[in-house]
């Protein structure tokens, strides 16, 4: 084969891990300029084989070929010898040092062994301009949007002089605002003659973004074909490997009684400026609501504040009539309410616990699980084999550590969880996120299901597909504060864009279509 218009070549690579064969000999190419999307379902190998290529981990058969010369990649700083650079799921950035700092760091313009700040703003700054990547070399990683973030973490492998980019599910923590703007990102870097690899399980992106696409499913690889000759629903079924329900099927249902109502809630943040400022609403028994807004106006907070992460300094929140404003995070749980949170390694999982260790966490101290201080670890790993089974969470088994699965199970661990406890309210925070197209439609369904029992759901997504398929009624905030409600049954997303921002008008639009 011609290996001059190639960037990457993969030939057979296997990769094995105690109890799962990762990768099952995989022949992968990467053309020199395109954009590639890399697809499947969580589990399916997809990380595994890229952290391979970035010396992350070491096949145990197989080729690596980069720029037409076969080589071996024994960690990462050979991978970038080769000009290659990988933008993680999860950001490797040290969150108080500046833009600046995290660019050129193990890099650094330096004389006699200190850093020379003005030299290394000055590089970030031109690098950002020609690449159209906009970001204020002096911010702290802390005080930056998650966006933001992402667009350092691609700064990064390019002052490092990477021509071939991985990104690993790139988009699965931005915005709609975000996303539009990193295709673009991704377009400019693909002219300018960089080879893209697209990690990713969102299948517009992959058809409006990628010139190919390789599909993996459970270590093996599917099909690889021209995007321009496949659709979504074919790729779906490639993936999964079974025709895939993209509509939820929701039907029309009376509310029952108010199960959580927050009333006038008010929270201060780190730097004294008022983060919730009178939020009032509540949510009835077989509803759900859906809270939409732009990342950072408040939504944290405001899952913080109800499931007693902080405190709140003004109103109240009640849970089927009983006052849980400022409980402990135990208290609220063991009053009814579960929580699927919107960063799985920070509030849902302990990484280093194994999988059935985490599916009793909030539950570790009920008699099922043990007596007297000591755990019943039968018991702990009889709900975790049904847990797992029940919601298909991949993995070597229920005592490898949770850190070892795939983003994706890992958040199919934790719904499995939080369902299982059968709570009064379920807090669902970007529910899907991560997932893959066949997880996506079992939890849209589990959803849906556990709003037709009775339960009251509160959802906070990011996903606009999402929140008009699940929702009775969606409210917008803005801010801190909630703007109003849009119709779930008649999308316009026009306006819910406009009350997203903020506009006045848009509000007063909806309030004269009631």
């Amino acid at each position: 084969m011609d290996r001059s218009t190639t960037a990457v070549e993969l030939k057979g690579i296997t990769k094995r891990f105690p109890g799962l064969v990762a990768n099952d000999n995989i022949n992968f190419e990467l053309k020199k300029g395109e954009i590639h999307a890399l697809l499947g379902e969580n589990g399916a190998g997809k990380s595994t084989l890229m952290n391979i290529l970035f010396g992350l981990y070491q096949p145990e058969e197989g080729e690596i070929w980069v720029n037409g010369k076969k080589t071996v990649i024994d960690g990462a700083g050979k991978a970038i010898e080769l000009g290659i650079g990988m933008v993680h799921q999860h950001f490797k950035l040290v969150q108080p040092f500046t833009v600046a700092e995290n660019i050129v760091l193990g890099n650094e313009p330096s004389k006699f062994g200190f850093l020379k700040y003005r030299k290394a703003n000055q590089r970030v700054r031109d690098l950002s301009e020609r690449y159209g990547l906009k970001v204020d070399p002096q911010m702290r990683i802390q005080d930056i949007t998650v966006g933001m973030q992402q667009r350092v973490e691609i700064l990064k492998t390019l002052y490092r002089g990477a021509d071939i980019l991985i990104f690993d599910e790139p988009t699965a923590v931005l915005t709609v605002q975000e996303i539009e703007e990193l295709i673009e990102i991704l377009r400019n870097l693909a002219a300018e003659g960089k080879s893209i690899i697209l990690i990713t399980h969102k299948l517009k992106e992959v058809i409006a973004l990628a010139d190919s696409v390789t599909v993996i499913r459970r270590g093996k690889v599917i099909r690889t074909l021209p995007t321009s000759e496949t659709n979504e629903r074919h790729l779906a079924e490639l993936m999964v490997g079974r025709d895939v329900t993209f509509e939820v099927e929701k039907s029309k249902k009376e509310p029952g009684d108010v199960v959580l109502s927050v009333d006038s809630l008010r929270m201060k943040g780190d730097q004294g400026k008022q983060v919730l400022d009178g939020i009032s609403f509540d949510v009835r028994a077989g509803e759900i609501l859906g809270i939409a807004g732009v990342d950072g106006n408040g939504q944290s907070e405001l899952i913080y504040a109800i499931t007693g992460m902080r405190g709140v300094n003004g109103g109240s929140v009640k849970l089927n009539g009983k006052d849980i404003t400022n409980r402990t995070p135990r208290e609220v749980s063991l009053a009814g309410i579960s929580h699927i949170p919107e960063d799985r390694h920070k509030h849902g999982l302990v990484l280093d616990f194994t999988l059935s260790e985490n599916m009793i966490l909030g539950s570790y101290f009920d008699p099922q699980f043990g007596k007297n201080g000591f755990i019943d670890f039968k018991a702990m790993d009889t709900l975790a084999d049904k847990l797992v089974n029940e919601f298909d969470v991949r993995g070597s088994g229920i005592h490898a550590k949770a850190r070892s699965l795939s983003g994706g199970n890992q958040q199919k661990a934790i719904i499995a969880r939080e369902l299982w406890k059968n709570p009064d309210l379920l807090i669902a925070v970007q529910p899907t996120r991560g997932l893959d197209i066949g997880a996506i439609e079992y939890v849209h369904k589990r959803l849906v299901e556990a709003r037709n029992e009775g339960k009251a759901i509160l959802l906070v997504s990011f996903e606009l597909d999402e929140l008009y398929s699940l929702s009775d009624r969606i409210a917008v905030m803005y801010e801190g504060r909630l703007m109003g409600e849009v119709d779930a049954d008649h999308r316009d997303d026009q306006q819910l864009g406009m009350m997203m921002a903020g506009d006045a008008s848009a509000v007063a639009a909806t309030e004269g279509r009631k």
